[in-house]
């Protein structure tokens, strides 16, 4: 799809419901290795606790022409699908990342929000070619 797509088949805003998994995931994960590397442990850990902070702080919006991004109830940024170009979610047995393309940049996201919501939103907003 390129930036004269047609315009998004939604239309009222569908806010993600965040999910924990990958953030609990990675805090488990420091448990053992903090025995065997503490130092990489650690630093496993407070990226898991960075995570679950994100997941708690941070809310994706697809609004009927953009994605929305909030920080709490503030609005930091918008993606209007008009300058996307491609999207991907990595991963499918369990999703973990997701990318998107815009005409002039490229983002990448840890998938701290429902990932079936995210995949059906980017499906109807943006649909592939494939």
């Amino acid at each position: 799809m390129n930036i004269n797509q047609t315009p998004s088949k939604i239309s009222e805003t569908i806010e993600l419901s965040p999910n924990f998994r990958i953030p609990i995931v990675i805090i488990i994960s420091a448990f053992p290795l903090i025995l065997l590397q503490p130092v990489l442990g650690a630093v496993v850990g407070l990226f898991g606790i960075f995570l679950t902070i994100q997941t708690t702080q941070i809310k994706l919006k697809f609004a009927p022409d953009t994605l929305e991004v909030y920080r709490g109830e503030k609005m930091i940024r918008t993606f209007p699908y008009a300058e996307w170009e491609n999207w991907e979610i990595y991963w499918q047995p369990v999703p973990i990342l997701f990318y998107f393309k815009e005409v002039k940049s490229i983002h990448f996201l840890p998938i701290i929000f429902d990932a079936k919501t995210l995949r059906d939103c980017l499906e109807k907003c943006f649909p592939k070619n494939n």
